[in-house]
């Protein structure tokens, strides 16, 4: 395991040095010889060598033997295909439940070079200060972690509370900030279309620093509302999940951002904009936006999108350019990093097959990071400090009393409106059903598959619970799963079909410092602890993907089938996202973005 390269000359710093080795009169410090290079920028693969020096690519051309010297290291490609480091165009790095560091060293092993990262989770949880933190890991990672300032905490202001807010003021300020990209996905869109003056300054303090404004118009609705949105100023787009949607995004002159999360499976539907429509591939860049740490460490993180993407019929250049180049020029980068072109970043990837991608040795800034799968430099870390590590505050011991549902005055009989999970979709469903009252209290109903759901309010100790009914999970027995994790406001959600588990599930977290547990029976069976901002451990991937792993057995155990149903459990609380929801202050349609009564009335 080596330390990571020194601070990485700017091109115009590092150019008299280029220019010698690439001339042949000066030696490289890294020459790849006997390769097949893809040239992104082309759509070629080409019988070149390669030649590195400070970090930065020198030579890219037919014979790169003028640049070796006694002391250029020397690697024989073997006829491998060398292609760009890959870089994912929007992801969260809490939703891996992993610090930037662990997360770094999790995805650098599968070729990920470079992130571009919206750390809007802590956010909620912590304001800017968290953001700060999240940027300063990020900052000392041998790969490259660009961050989004995040534009919406709240993400629905007057239907949610959250731990602390951002400002136009923060935004502002953060765009001074060396590692700051852009803005964080714009989720306010009904704020957007409406003019709000928060989120419009935002935007504008965005662009008057030269910098990317992130899209997220979660709707399907594409006439005059979705018009007025792209007028606001976001530049791409994750949210879309047809392809009617890419192909309105990008006829705005929106990139379409296609996702492969854990638990979002968007390539598939949209890609046939380009594969059967014939857009130009340019204008459309793969992501990840949410991957758990099980995902990462088991089925991998930017290669997994793009097999995805080859296996959905695009073809393997095309999709390595949604995964590199497009992504780079998206954020003004492409002079920078995103292809194997002279001056920018020596991130690259040698594979033997450019259908399946094994990824057998990644290079960043021209030094071997990782090799057939192992990581083989340092992934420094922050040393947090102790109030990121105490941030959840329940206020009081919760007991079965406090997720009781109280019926309406002389009720035997109530029809509740219930969230409908939708699996491997973010948007949920607004249902409702008849639910029996007995002793005065509106009981779930196991056989239909009712159960019930809690937002307990976990920032400022106010010992606040929200009640309601949640459907889709499958869930059997006495049982309850709660989770810190809970986008996009953070407090803690409960689902279970004991109150009484609800109760020790809540109080569990609340004695850990956050994360996730699943009780069954009036036992825990599994627990992920998270005391990171109640978002993010610190230990390695592997470790933490264990207890997931264990996690995701025992929703199993009390019933629940749904694949990444943890993920479906995380957005239960996202109030910008159709079409039902819960939040510390009720229920709210996200349809009209109104808060709503639990209960149908007659």
């Amino acid at each position: 395991m080596t330390d990571a390269p020194n601070p990485l000359k700017t091109w115009p710093e590092a150019a008299p040095r280029l220019i010698a080795v690439a001339a042949g009169r000066d030696a490289a410090d890294l020459v790849i010889k006997g390769g097949k290079v893809v040239n992104v920028h082309t759509r070629e693969v080409l019988d070149w060598d390669i030649a590195v020096a400070e970090g930065r690519f020198a030579y890219v051309g037919p014979d790169a033997s003028h640049c070796v010297g006694d002391a250029t290291e020397v690697i024989d490609a073997g006829g491998r295909f060398v292609i760009p480091g890959l870089c994912d165009g929007h992801m969260h790095i809490e939703s891996g439940m992993l610090t930037p560091a662990e997360f770094a060293a999790a995805v650098i092993p599968h070729g990920t070079t470079t992130m571009f990262t919206d750390p809007h989770e802590i956010a909620n949880v912590m304001g800017i200060e968290g953001v700060r933190l999240m940027h300063d890991e990020a900052a000392l990672q041998p790969v490259n972690i660009y961050t989004q300032m995040p534009s919406c905490a709240p993400s629905a202001p007057g239907l949610e509370t959250t731990g602390r807010a951002i400002t136009p003021e923060d935004v502002a300020e953060a765009m001074h900030w060396p590692g700051i990209i852009g803005l964080g996905e714009m989720m306010n869109f009904p704020g957007v279309i409406q003019g709000d003056d928060k989120m419009l300054a935002e935007i504008a303090a965005t662009q008057d620093a030269g910098k990317t404004v992130g899209g997220h118009y979660a709707s399907p609705d594409l006439g005059p509302n979705f018009h007025a949105y792209a007028a606001g100023g976001p530049a791409d787009d994750h949210e879309g999940t047809c392809e009617a949607d890419a192909i309105a995004r990008v006829r705005q002159g929106m990139r379409s951002m296609m996702r492969l999360g854990s638990a979002w499976y968007d390539v598939e539907t949209q890609i046939t904009a380009i594969t059967e429509k014939g857009m130009d591939p340019r204008n459309f860049i793969l992501c990840t936006d949410d991957s758990h740490s099980g995902t990462l460490v088991n089925d991998g993180h930017m290669n997994r999108v793009v097999r995805h993407a080859i296996s959905c019929g695009a073809d393997p250049l095309v999709a390595l350019q949604m995964a590199t180049i497009n992504t780079a020029t998206h954020f003004g980068l492409e002079r920078e990093l995103g292809s194997i072109a002279p001056g920018r970043r020596a991130d690259m990837i040698l594979t033997s097959d450019l259908t399946t991608l094994p990824v057998e040795r990644v290079f960043a800034r021209g030094v071997t990071v990782a090799e057939d799968g192992k990581i083989a430099v340092t992934c420094p870390h922050l040393d947090w400090p102790d109030h990121a590590r105490n941030t959840v505050h329940l206020g009081k011991v919760l007991e079965a009393a406090d997720f009781v549902i109280q019926a309406p005055e002389g009720k035997n009989k109530v029809t509740a409106k219930v969230i409908g999970v939708v699996e491997n979709q973010a948007p949920t469903k607004a249902l409702t059903a008849d639910l029996d009252v007995i002793d005065g209290c509106v009981e779930a109903d196991e056989a239909n598959d009712i159960a019930q759901i809690a937002l307990v309010e976990r920032h400022k100790g106010t010992g606040g619970v929200t009640n309601g009914f949640v459907s889709g999970f499958g869930y059997k027995g006495r049982m309850a799963m709660a989770s810190t994790v809970a986008h996009d406001s953070h407090h803690m959600i409960v689902v279970g079909t004991s109150r009484e588990d609800m109760a020790l599930a809540a109080n569990r977290l609340g004695e850990v410092g956050g994360g996730i547990t699943v009780f069954k029976d009036g036992e825990e069976i599994a627990l992920v602890e998270l005391p990171v901002a109640g978002l993010m451990s610190d230990e390695p991937a592997a470790t933490v993907a264990a207890k997931a792993s264990r996690m995701v057995a025992a929703m199993a155990e009390v019933g629940c089938t749904l694949n990444n149903a943890y993920m479906q459990h995380s957005l239960l609380a996202l109030v910008v996202i159709p079409e039902l929801r819960i939040s510390d202050l009720g229920l709210v349609d996200v349809t009209t973005f109104e808060l709503v009564s639990l209960f149908e009335e007659n």
